[in-house]
């Protein structure tokens, strides 16, 4: 990978997310998404942003 992050998350994780209903996993979501929006400053924000797009 050039561009970017990546990272690893262990088969039981992944197995208990499974198991979510789609409800629940939404709501997961929509709690993190509120949480780094009350923590990350708009410099972090910004960072992330580029990440997430592969500008870095």
């Amino acid at each position: 990978m050039t561009n970017g992050y990546e990272y690893t998350v262990e088969e039981d994780k992944i197995k208990k997310y499974l198991k979510l209903s789609t409800k629940q996993k939404l709501e997961w979501l929509e709690e993190i998404n509120k949480l780094t929006d009350l923590v990350l400053t708009p410099k972090q924000k910004e960072v992330r942003n580029k990440f997430r797009s592969g500008e870095i």
